[in-house]
This record gives C-alpha cells, sequence and structure tokens, in this order.
C-alpha cells in the first residue's frame, strides 16, 4: 500500500473552491496529528468568496493485487477492480471517501485532489486470472471510484484491464458517469456481441446548477444522455442508476430523470438512498451549510428519518434503500416509474462459460516450481 504524507489536513473553516466538490479537508480517522488554522485579524480575504482551483496531483500506487472481492448480499457481484484510488470528479456524497483515510490522507479536498492510479494494474489483472482455480464471475468497475474519471483519458488504465478481459472472454460490469466511456465504445461494442459487458450510466440531476456544486467533474446530464444513446446504438447493454437519492435535494426529480434515461436508451434501472458513512457525514453537512443553508437540518432530518434515526445505517439488505416513510414513498415512486417506462431493474445474464486463462507467469530461471507456490508469501 502506498502512504503519502499528508501535506495540509486541518480544521479550517468550509471555502467553496472552484471545481471542488468538498468545502474542508479534514483528517481521516486514522490519523496521528491535526493541524488547526487560527485567525490573527490580519487578512482581509472574505471567507465566502469562491476560492481558486486546486491542481490535481497524481501518484503510482504500488498495488499487491486488482481484484477485490466481497460477501455482501445486497450488491449483484462478489468481485469488483479499481483502477484509481480517490476520484476527481469530486461528488460530495460519496460513500468512497473513507478509503482515503488509510493512506494517510483526507476524506475531504484530498479524494479529489490527491489520486492514486494502479499503473501495473493490466499485469496483476492476468496473474490473478491465471490462478489455479480462479472462478469466472463478472468483474464490477467503478464500485468505489469511477474508472472513466479525468485521468482516465491519459492513463488509460481502464482501457487496458478492459483489453485483458476481452482478450480472455471475462465478463465485465461498469458504472461510470463519465462520457470518457466512449472512447472505448469499439471495445466495449465487441465486449457485447460476446455478451461479456453490461453498463449503467449514473444520473443524479438534470438540473447543471445542482450538477456543478454536488458532482462538479463529472460530466453533464445531457452528455450522460448522449453516452446512453451511444452505448445502445453500439449494442451494449446500458441501464441507468439514480444514485444517491438525497431528500430535499434531486428526490424530486426521480421521474424525470427515468424519463429521460429511458428516452435516451436506457433497458434497466435502479436506485441508492444517500449514504453517509464515516468521514462522508461531516463533510456532506458543510456542503449542505455552504450551498443550501436553508435547507440543511431538513434534508438530514429526512435521513434520519430514513436511516433508523442516524445519518448511516450500515445493516445489510438496508443500507442501500433505507427504511421509514420517505424510503417507502420514494422506492414506490420509482416502482411505478420503472413499469411504466418499461425499464427492468435487473442486469442482463453475461457470459462465463468461454472464459479462458492466461497462461500462468514465467518463472525467473532456475526457480523450481514448488517454490513459485511462496512467490507471494
Amino acid at each position: 500500500m502506498t502512504r503519502i504524507p499528508t501535506l495540509h489536513v486541518d480544521t479550517a473553516p468550509a471555502r467553496v473552491l472552484a471545481g471542488r466538490g468538498a468545502v474542508s479537508n479534514p483528517a481521516g480517522r486514522f490519523a496521528a496529528t491535526v493541524s488547526e488554522p487560527v485567525a490573527d485579524g490580519w487578512s482581509d480575504e472574505d471567507p465566502n468568496a469562491v476560492g481558486p482551483s486546486v491542481v490535481t496531483e497524481l501518484r503510482p500506487e504500488l498495488a499487491r493485487t486488482i481484484i477485490t472481492r466481497n460477501a455482501s448480499p445486497d450488491i449483484p457481484f462478489d468481485r469488483s477492480v479499481n483502477p484509481y484510488r480517490g476520484c476527481e470528479h469530486g461528488c460530495i456524497y460519496c460513500y468512497a471517501r473513507p478509503a482515503h483515510a488509510y493512506v494517510d490522507l483526507s476524506p475531504g479536498l484530498d479524494f479529489e485532489t490527491r489520486i492514486l492510479y494502479k499503473a501495473d494494474a493490466a499485469r496483476l489483472l492476468r496473474e490473478e486470472l491465471s490462478r489455479p482455480g480462479y472462478t469466472c464471475r463478472p468483474i464490477a468497475f467503478g464500485t468505489n471510484t469511477d474508472p472513466y474519471q479525468p485521468v482516465e483519458r491519459r492513463l488509460r488504465i481502464t482501457r487496458s484491464l478492459l483489453q485483458v478481459l476481452s482478450e480472455h472472454d471475462h465478463p465485465v460490469t461498469i458504472t461510470t458517469k463519465g462520457a470518457t466511456i466512449l472512447d472505448d465504445l469499439p471495445l466495449l461494442a465487441d465486449l457485447a456481441r460476446r455478451q461479456l459487458v453490461s453498463v449503467a450510466v449514473s444520473l443524479t440531476t438534470l438540473d447543471d446548477d445542482l450538477k456543478r456544486v454536488l458532482e462538479p467533474r463529472t460530466a453533464s446530464a445531457a452528455s450522460r444522455l448522449r453516452t446512453i444513446a451511444a452505448l445502445r446504438a453500439a449494442g451494449v447493454p446500458v441501464g441507468v442508476m439514480t444514485a444517491p437519492i438525497i431528500p430535499a435535494i434531486n428526490d424530486g426529480e426521480l421521474e424525470a430523470l427515468l424519463e429521460a434515461a429511458a428516452a435516451a436508451g436506457a433497458e434497466r434501472a435502479n436506485w441508492i438512498l444517500l449514504r453517509l458513512p464515516n468521514e462522508v457525514a461531516p463533510l456532506f453537512r458543510a456542503w449542505l451549510e455552504a450551498h443550501f443553508p436553508d435547507r440543511t437540518e431538513h434534508v438530514l432530518s429526512l435521513l434520519r428519518q430514513s436511516r433508523g434515526g442516524r445519518l448511516n445505517d450500515p445493516r445489510f439488505r438496508s443500507r442501500m434503500s433505507g427504511s421509514g416513510p420517505f424510503a417507502d414513498l420514494v422506492a414506490q415512486r420509482f416502482s411505478v416509474a420503472r413499469r411504466r417506462l418499461d425499464l427492468s431493474d435487473r442486469s442482463p445474464r453475461l457470459a462465463t462459460d468461454a472464459f479462458r486463462p492466461p497462461p500462468p507467469p514465467a518463472r525467473p530461471e532456475g526457480q523450481s516450481p514448488q517454490l513459485g507456490l511462496f512467490a507471494d508469501s
């Protein structure tokens, strides 16, 4: 695991920065020290002014494995790949933000400005697919950070992983907000012809002003709808993920989101209620106070009503959809709209029987097969 000393983790007052979602850079829960600025009265800076943008820093991460496995009963996959740690999209609600604390970085601005990338991802994937006893099931991309965030256009790590999967007839599912996925349309169309891929495009709001503060560096809603249309036209199975649904922020758009996606060609739809695990809760509150101060307490009250009195309910079976009157109403509205628009709630079945494992990596000259058994220990 790559650890980077945090350059600036503090408890400074919230401040909106151009093109960024988080309005602060609080310490992660594992931080040993925290710096706290003290106002000395000499600055005449307006605390409510929009500050300059922060430059994105890219660092390679020396990963030993690339496939992450899970046994959660409320998600439809048991393995995933995330080429990037952190995400420049800057979605304030992202439940992956707390993962930055594991590398001594802040889940706030650090998460969206200090991106770690797995440069050796394709080699690692080949090695894991070649292991004896590997069982082929769809690998999910985009479960934590977006595989088509802006840096992908430069690094092409997601593309290199898709090429490995294509070479060996291995199925993959992709969830993204990034229109950059269309750069890989020929590859995706080829995978689709072999029943090896399905895509879900996340659509959160049709309001451009809301998008700019909620998920600042993502593609516009119009661009995501064009992405759905292009994928469908190329024969790639595509659905829409209306997630997260945020009480009193975007829940009123639910039917409009589904209608727009269906008109663009989406074949299926799902939704998730806002989740605020660990450090995401105070980050989201600070964002509300900066952008929607008049409804902050109302939003959080509705969320608590849907999360058993708390801002987050991590229990399986309820963490994705919540419970209580508000969550039940959203679920009913979604169900009615989905039936009316003839959208499915199931992903297509992908082929696993054509998988051809890569050959095992070559052993260093002179190494015996027995020693090779302990190479990763």
